[in-house]
């Protein structure tokens, strides 16, 4: 099989899966917090986690290089995880992919301070459509804004901003160290938030959240796996498959249907998302590519950054 189809027949079904394992959030988060959910995802992660640890063999500690940085990116996917959980809840689950749909648009705009990236008039022109999708998926003023908007937004710039700072410093810290730091402070920080929301729960929903995280390390795999065999021009548009996954799950489990807006503004925020994608790829239209080498989906606590488990693997992300 030629290895651009391979590598996007292998993305949309990761996809696939990554939108089956965001049904098992949506219903298990009709009845615990978000708080504990995260934090029995990633302690059933952690075995998965140990495997890839014993997988790098290059010497040196799990001391940070630039241990700011790494701090910003573990606060980032920390309120990434706890935030989608949380959107995912109470949201339809087409409403909440719209809206992490903006992650391209927003890591364009934050490239420009911290990769030093020039953006040219045709980005900017496809960030500000892209905006104007979210308004649309929004309607503020004609709808009711909820806390699950405001989480789906922390979201979607949450995981911009770890993906950036990984752009930002990835080529310099180990991968287990940008691997390792968001799940620490996951099990700790939610460990320690679990007094005031836990609920006692029955083995089978602990089998349900084992089985959330074999899907999220799954489908991560399915990715790498995605990517190690296309181009990621090729790859990376496949994300936006999720929003038809969605929409066939919101309507079989949850009567859900996309309203015509929501429809609308997906569509916008999609089209500007691709353009970006596809103008990035040209040779000379972008200096870092942070959009093209973004590999990963938002950055739940069950799903692992694409970037450094390549270069785990002896693939630099910025390879071609």
């Amino acid at each position: 099989m030629h290895g651009n189809l391979k590598g996007a027949l292998t993305a949309l079904l990761a996809f696939g899966i990554f939108a089956t394992h965001d049904v098992l959030v949506k219903v298990l988060g009709g009845t615990y917090s978000p708080v504990q959910l995260v934090f029995f995802s990633v302690l059933l992660s952690f075995p998965l986690m140990t495997v890839m640890l014993v997988a790098d063999a290059k010497p040196g500690t799990l001391q940070p290089v630039h241990p700011w940085w790494v701090a910003l990116r573990t606060g980032a996917a920390v309120m990434t995880g706890l935030s989608a959980f949380y959107a995912f809840s109470v949201l339809p689950l087409a409403q909440v992919y719209s809206i992490l749909f903006a992650s391209p648009l927003i890591i364009t705009v934050l490239a420009i301070p911290v990769l030093g990236e020039r953006v040219r008039l045709r980005r900017w022109a496809a960030v500000i459509v892209g905006l104007i999708g979210v308004v649309v998926v929004l309607r503020p003023g004609s709808t009711a804004l909820s806390l699950g908007h405001l989480a789906a937004l922390l979201a979607a710039f949450g995981s911009a901003t770890a993906s950036i700072v990984v752009r930002r410093i990835g080529a310099d810290e180990r991968p287990v160290v940008l691997l390792l730091y968001p799940m620490v402070a996951n099990v700790v920080l939610m460990g320690a938030a679990l007094y005031w929301v836990y609920e006692p729960m029955p083995v089978e929903h602990l089998g349900l959240l084992f089985l959330l995280s074999m899907m999220g390390w799954t489908a991560g795999w399915l990715i790498v796996s995605a990517y190690n065999a296309g181009e990621a021009a090729i790859v990376a548009p496949m994300q936006y498959s999720q929003i038809l996954w969605a929409s066939a799950y919101g309507l079989i489990f949850f009567d859900e249907s996309i309203d015509l807006w929501t429809g609308i503004g997906a569509g916008i925020i999609i089209t500007s998302g691709l353009y970006i994608v596809l103008r990035e790829s040209r040779t000379g239209a972008s200096g870092t590519r942070p959009v093209l080498r973004t590999r990963s989906r938002p950055e739940t606590s069950t799903s692992f950054r694409i970037g450094p488990v390549l270069r785990l693997r002896g693939k630099h992300p910025d390879a071609d």
